[in-house]
């Protein structure tokens, strides 16, 4: 029952550490052995739809045996000779694989950018955590984008971690991070990645499938701790939570959107080209620079219910199992 303390404890950790770009992070050897992996398959398989949709699955099925498989081993190994460094190491990497200061640490940096620096600064800011093109946004626009990825990094990078982390212990979170990672490098509609990393994205949707929806209603909930409008939040998300291509991505930017009471998402351009996206929300304000730290403070509010959430899932599962 002790080692179920590892994902609260974690997620104080993550708190109070955050991101140390001094310390080298797990998800950056996750990244590096896909792209690892991605070399050698294409040099196998034929450069054909069929031979690249192979490829992509095969990539698929290494990347989640070795991120699930490794840590499994390294912390049954750990925990059979120290029980204490087992759960040190646990603790670490779940602080480590969640996000919640780093995510905070982040927008705040286009925050300060927009109120103190030059528009041109917050666009460099902005395009740090985005993937949008951000070279001709406007104020407006950088916000927007700024609260959007808090919102959609609120289920990705924190409450779906923790959900795994609840349920299977620290080689599923691990599990989930690679899953997510490969849809992050791998999962784009362009003429390299369309079938390659077909078998990638398809996953990470049903990974996040659960996970996105639990977050949804996390953060519309969470409002009531944070003082932002409720009924609204639960309003837009539940009638604006499919205004997405992603099943997924749409659940928290539209509880977000209902909670500020302003209008996020609409078309974007992604590599020079512009892609129609529906609106989330209502604008029945315009959206503001102050909106950036209180989609943080949202987001600290749903985070901390997860953690006790999950928390509570995770022993009632040891006690049932």
């Amino acid at each position: 029952m002790i080692r179920l303390l590892t994902l609260p404890a974690g997620f104080i950790l993550d708190l109070l550490m955050g991101d140390p770009r001094w310390l080298y992070h797990p998800v950056c050897l996750i990244g590096n052995l896909i792209s690892i992996l991605e070399k050698g398959i294409r040099k196998v398989f034929p450069k054909t739809d069929k031979g690249e949709r192979a490829g992509g699955i095969l990539e698929v099925v290494f990347v989640c045996l070795i991120t699930f498989f490794i840590p499994y081993g390294v912390i049954y190994l750990l925990y059979k000779w120290n029980f204490w460094l087992g759960f040190a190491l646990e603790t670490f990497w779940c602080g480590q694989l969640l996000a919640t200061k780093s995510l905070k640490a982040e927008s705040m940096e286009v925050y300060d950018r927009l109120k103190n620096g030059t528009i041109e600064e917050a666009r460099y800011a902005v395009s740090m955590i985005v993937g949008r093109d951000t070279k001709e946004l406007t104020e407006e626009g950088v916000t927007k984008a700024a609260v959007e990825t808090v919102a959609e990094n609120a289920s990705d990078g924190i409450i779906a971690p923790m959900f795994y982390m609840a349920i299977g212990g620290i080689p599923l979170m691990f599990l989930y991070k690679g899953i997510n990672t490969m849809d992050s490098m791998l999962g784009y509609k362009n003429d390299k990645y369309l079938y390659f990393g077909r078998c990638a994205a398809r996953l990470d949707d049903v990974a996040n499938y659960i996970p996105a929806r639990i977050s949804g209603w996390l953060m519309a909930l969470s409002t009531v701790f944070v003082g932002m409008d409720t009924k609204n939040a639960v309003k837009i998300y539940r009638r604006d939570r499919r205004n997405h291509a992603s099943p997924n991505s749409a659940q928290t930017e539209a509880a977000m959107a209902g909670a500020l009471d302003v209008q996020l998402a609409g078309n974007a351009y992604y590599f020079g080209k512009l892609y129609e996206k529906p609106m989330i929300g209502d604008p029945i304000r315009p959206v503001e620079i102050e909106d950036i730290p209180r989609a943080n403070k949202l987001l600290y509010a749903t985070c901390i219910v997860g953690a006790i959430l999950f928390f509570g899932l995770s022993v009632l599962l040891k006690t049932v199992l």
